[in-house]
């Protein structure tokens, strides 16, 4: 009989246990389903418009002062800036090719005045942030990060701001893998670094397709995300949308695609984006610990992909050539200083970051290729590639 009783008590604790194991699951699955359903509430406020696109996604037309970014609690008291404080000129001459149109085309989108387009957020979009956030920040051994591009050391620092025109391509990619082309300012190290950057991108996780995409990304140490899956980038412009779809993009030996970027800070201390010479809105000053100025700022391509795979291709697929209707390229690049000066890379602060050579190349021109200003080339076709 106490042999029974001894059973008895066993298989009841371990039903106490099973069962409450259980309970904490759902209870906990409850508790991210509600969080996620508050950052949903946060990001996606409420629209005076809302349009579905022929790519699956909405847009919806929020008023200008109510964007997610004045619900950061660093901007509480901040007032909209609809204008950097600067003056700009950018009238470099161009290269009157008629194979190269600069220009992005998306799907029309008309908000009302006073309104800005953002793409909603759904729920998968928050799951997949925080893990697609740590692979471009390389902070996830699973993924393998290959570069190859140009950079201006701190030797020439500080820079505030950078620009150039770039070629846009539609490289293909697998699941679990990006390819992109940008321009970025960076400040600092480690767990203690600011940096933005503006292109575009394939990326399939995040969009759930192999579609080229505009795309920002910034990060403050540990905080930041892609596009506007969180709270922080102040839009002001009704021209484009960050993670929107780019329809049409370069043809190799053809048509060539390609557009303007420039980030820049302004007087005040915030980092404006521009797109195809619009200023499509701003980064705060409060957001950034110590963003003065940049100790660095690059262009060039990237790529990531899961560790068991062969990486993807980054631009056209193509290594450089010298044909600009080739390789994937920036052209026309510059620096910035504290007055918004523009000047060409001058060889003393210039670095080539190039880790992966058996699988995609970048060529330095500088400004030899004279219709072009100070250019660069990179890409290639990925495949097994090894540091």
């Amino acid at each position: 009989m106490s042999k029974m009783i001894h059973i008895l008590l066993l298989v009841m604790c371990l039903v106490t246990i099973i069962t409450g194991h259980r309970d904490h699951g759902m209870h906990s699955g409850l508790k991210e389903d509600l969080e996620l359903e508050r950052q949903l509430n946060i990001l996606n406020k409420p629209p005076i418009k809302s349009i579905h696109t022929k790519s699956g996604y909405i847009i919806d037309c929020v008023d200008i002062n109510k964007q997610p970014a004045f619900n950061h609690p660093l901007l509480k008291n901040h007032k909209l800036q609809r204008k950097p404080i600067f003056e700009r000129n950018i009238s470099e001459t161009r290269d009157q090719n008629s194979r190269i149109k600069s220009k992005f085309i998306f799907e029309k989108v008309r908000c009302p005045e006073e309104t800005v387009h953002i793409r909603r957020t759904t729920k998968n979009d928050l799951i997949q942030t925080k893990s697609l956030f740590n692979i471009h920040n390389q902070t996830q051994n699973e993924s393998l990060n290959h570069f190859a591009r140009v950079y201006l050391s701190r030797i020439g620092a500080p820079y505030y701001g950078v620009n150039g025109t770039t070629s846009v391509w539609n490289p293909n990619v697998y699941k679990g893998q990006s390819s992109a082309s940008h321009l970025y300012v960076k400040r600092g190290e480690g767990d203690n670094i600011d940096k933005i950057s503006i292109g575009w991108h394939v990326f399939s996780e995040l969009y759930n397709d192999n579609q080229t995409h505009l795309y920002l990304f910034w990060m403050s140490s540990k905080n930041g995300c892609f596009n506007m899956l969180c709270k922080g980038f102040i839009q002001v412009d009704r021209s484009y949308t960050f993670g929107a779809r780019i329809s049409v993009t370069s043809i190799f030996g053809g048509t060539i695609m390609e557009t303007p970027l420039q980030i820049a800070q302004d007087k005040g201390g915030n980092w404006w984006l521009n797109v195809l010479n619009k200023d499509v809105g701003y980064f705060p000053a409060a957001l950034f610990s110590s963003f003065n100025g940049a100790d660095q700022v690059g262009f060039g391509g990237y790529t990531v992909t899961p560790a068991v795979t062969d990486s993807p291709a980054m631009g056209s697929g193509q290594k450089p050539d010298g044909d600009f209707t080739h390789a994937s390229y920036f052209r026309f690049l510059k620096f910035l200083d504290k007055i918004q000066n523009h000047f060409d890379p001058l060889p003393f602060m210039v670095g080539i970051d190039n880790d992966t050579p058996n699988c995609y190349g970048v060529t330095n021109y500088e400004d030899r290729k004279r219709s072009n200003g100070y250019s660069i080339q990179f890409g290639g076709p990925g495949g097994k590639c090894s540091n």
